[in-house]
């Protein structure tokens, strides 16, 4: 319902709000932040946070291009390369996580300035240069398709496509069963055998991986790849997460609500720009949404609990 109010406001006071080209570039982004919010609804239902998803987004590119424009290596092994490291990472936020009982507010953020301090390192601070490549990997992340005036790149395919397999092995398979109950009560789901700790560190595999992906995909649509990429994308992924429903303290999340998250989020800051609305006034939206869902979300606590 709100993104039908949003998409109606915002065509009534721009013209241009529904026009091919503004479409074609919503279409575009919002893949790439649209799929690291697929893994953190895993790991939000599974009861934890990774603050560190912007600095993965931003260096896993900074790593292939680097390995490919040094003539290190060609661009699919560095492809490899960047997601080897994005593996590391979450099994090192993980494990802090599960086995030194570090909160995952606390290991996350640390990691994030460790990810962003050597992506800053490595380039001195600058964007990658601009590259040329033949490699058929670069049409298969993020070829583009024309529908006379409208783009389409297969990241939003591929984005579909996750947030499918994803939605099924949540709410259909029982490591979605595994998933909610390690967030639900961690102490009863480890009574009943489910691998709590194996559960939660796969997750964020999952959710350092995918994020990986998105960056790389997005400095292949753009050409650059830049250290700074990705900055705050933490903060605006979790609203997404949270506008779809997924609970703040565990145990409960769905991909189709944080699919329409992502599609509401995205929307509104398209369109305010559209309007006239300077964009840095996003961010009051987005902590204005933080809230409110906090709210919503400790009030329906309170009933479901008033009512048991």
């Amino acid at each position: 319902m709100l993104l039908l109010v949003e998409i109606a406001a915002f065509s009534a006071r721009s013209p241009a709000f529904l026009t091919a080209g503004n479409i074609s570039n919503l279409l575009a982004f919002t893949p790439e932040l649209g799929m690291i919010t697929l893994g953190m609804t895993l790991l939000m239902t599974a009861g934890e946070f990774d603050l560190s998803v912007g600095s993965v987004f931003g260096f896993a590119p900074i790593v292939m291009w680097t390995l490919y424009n040094t003539h290190v290596a060609p661009l699919e092994i560095g492809f490899v390369v960047a997601i080897l490291f994005a593996v590391i990472i979450g099994l090192a936020n993980g494990w802090f996580v599960t086995y030194l009982k570090i909160p995952s507010f606390l290991v996350t953020l640390g990691m994030l300035l460790v990810v962003r301090g050597i992506a800053l390192y490595v380039t001195d601070g600058f964007p990658q240069r601009t590259w040329t490549s033949e490699s058929p990997l670069m049409k298969i992340l993020v070829g583009e398709i024309a529908f006379f005036d409208l783009r389409i790149y297969a990241s939003l395919l591929w984005f579909i496509l996750f947030a499918v397999i994803l939605g099924y092995v949540l709410t259909e398979s029982k490591v979605g069963n595994w998933i909610q109950a390690a967030g639900g009560n961690p102490e009863a789901a480890r009574a009943r055998g489910v691998r709590v700790a194996r559960t939660k560190i796969a997750l964020f595999v999952l959710t350092a991986v995918i994020s990986a992906y998105a960056g790389i995909t997005s400095s292949i649509r753009v050409s650059a790849a830049n250290p700074n990429s990705g900055t705050q994308y933490e903060l605006e992924v979790i609203a997404m997460v949270v506008i779809g429903g997924t609970a703040l303290t565990g145990g409960r999340g769905t991909i189709i609500g944080t699919v329409l998250g992502v599609l509401i989020l995205r929307t509104m800051r398209d369109g305010i720009v559209l309007i006239g609305v300077p964009g840095l006034a996003y961010n009051i939206f987005i902590g204005g949404i933080i809230l409110a869902m906090m709210a919503l979300h400790s009030w329906l606590e309170r009933r479901h609990h008033a009512g048991t």
